[in-house]
């Protein structure tokens, strides 16, 4: 057995022997390829070659090439100026949307509306299109040399909404927090002011629902419309308000009993400012440095806020008057009587004998006169004895007259199911 193996072995060991001498040939072979050098065939074939070859010059048609932009109007902008920041660069267009009677709504547009335009590649004005402060969409457009201007009535319609809020910092906070538009939310203020002082009763965790309309013009919002109803629970007490209109061109909010919601006296003469100094009979004068009787109410408000009538009533004094400085000085009724100091400017047109309606503008904030810094001073006057504006029994307004009673009843029924239905979804969600 052992000299079996012994023999086998010998025999493995004889064919390694003959595959390595087999290969070496083969290896030589290899090796000679890889440090053989360079023949000059294979280098001839190598040869960089430049040459200049000369290409068609590219067709674009960029005559026929149009371009659209929009832009918005910005305050002071003139013609000139709004067609270079739109490229146009078109001296017959130019003249025609500066002097043409056609072009005129373009010149009368006011800050932001938004125009469209359409240009060539070389800058001339093919289209110009936008909405006209009526709502109309103008185009106008180039036919031939010439340009014409074309005017489509606009699609109008109205279109209701609902929001709900609940207060946690501030009115405006809580209303831009529902999606609520601003100008809905001035509304809002103002229907229920007569008896919820948003500078001083507001709480966390008030609450309030509100109806209203949007105006859409060719589809796209446009402006916002009236409140058609709203409630506001503050502290725990609801108000509620629906708009009833009275007459073909007039209307007004009542309660669900028929009482008027527009008190004769809005309680604030500014929008959501603050009370720096309340009604006192001895406060120190910041400016006099002595205690003295401040017989008013200060609103800390930025410069240039706007100021409103409280009332209608009649002009009785405009001007610069000792520590009041530009103040005006409304009569009602021939019963009470206010007054607005420390103003920076008057409204425009404001004088005496002028008749005033509720909530126009008076004037704006400022610090005229005996004043530490920009605020508004108010007085309210009863048979000219000054009383606290914040806590004086305010008058109301007319209520639904008996002939309407039961019309008013029936025409707002629906408004007052939705609030209570909007009320009820809203505490269920709470729950």
């Amino acid at each position: 057995m052992l000299q079996q193996n012994s023999l086998l072995n010998a025999h493995k060991l004889k064919l390694r022997w003959f595959i390595v001498l087999s290969t070496v040939p083969l290896l030589g072979v290899v090796t000679a390829f890889g440090i053989m050098p360079q023949t000059d065939i294979l280098s001839d074939t190598q040869k960089s070659v430049f040459e200049k070859i000369d290409l068609p010059e590219p067709s674009l048609a960029q005559g026929n090439a149009t371009f659209w932009r929009n832009e918005r109007i910005q305050r002071g902008e003139t013609v000139a100026e709004l067609l270079h920041r739109l490229n146009i660069e078109d001296i017959a267009a130019s003249e025609y949307l500066r002097q043409n009677k056609s072009a005129a709504s373009l010149r009368q547009l006011g800050v932001n509306k938004e125009i469209q335009a359409e240009t060539s590649s070389d800058g001339s004005l093919l289209a110009l299109r936008y909405l006209n402060n009526e709502g109309n969409q103008v185009i106008i457009s180039k036919v031939g040399n010439a340009f014409k201007t074309d005017i489509q009535t606009a699609q109008v319609e109205q279109r209701t909404f609902v929001r709900t809020g609940e207060i946690k910092t501030s009115l405006f906070a809580a209303t831009d927090e529902a999606g609520l538009p601003d100008p809905a939310a001035n509304q809002l203020a103002e229907i229920f002011g007569g008896d919820i002082d948003f500078h001083r009763d507001l709480r966390k965790g008030d609450k309030f629902s509100v109806i209203y309309e949007m105006t859409y013009i060719n589809g796209e919002a446009a402006r916002t419309g009236r409140i058609l109803a709203a409630e506001f629970i503050n502290q725990g007490r609801t108000y509620r308000a629906v708009y009833f209109q009275t007459t073909n061109l007039s209307g007004d909010y009542y309660s669900p009993d028929g009482k008027s919601m527009r008190k004769a006296f809005l309680r604030s003469p500014i929008e959501f400012s603050r009370v720096s100094s309340g009604f006192s009979h001895s406060r120190f004068h910041p400016v006099l440095n002595k205690w003295r009787a401040h017989k008013g109410v200060d609103y800390a408000s930025p410069i240039g806020t706007k100021i409103r009538a409280t009332s209608d009533g009649v002009v009785t004094f405009v001007g610069k008057q000792g520590g009041y400085g530009n103040v005006v000085m409304l009569n009602h009724q021939g019963h009470f009587q206010t007054v607005y100091g420390h103003m920076s400017r008057f409204g425009t047109g404001i004088h005496k004998g002028q008749r005033i309606s509720q909530g126009e503008v008076l004037g704006y904030v400022g610090m005229s006169g005996l004043a530490s810094g920009p605020h508004l001073h108010y007085e309210f006057k009863v048979d000219g004895v000054q009383r606290d504006p914040l806590k004086v029994a305010l008058p109301d307004g007319k209520p639904i007259s008996e002939v309407q009673k039961t019309v008013f009843v029936e025409s707002t029924r629906e408004l007052h199911t939705r609030l209570s239905l909007l009320r009820n979804t809203r505490v269920a969600k709470l729950d």
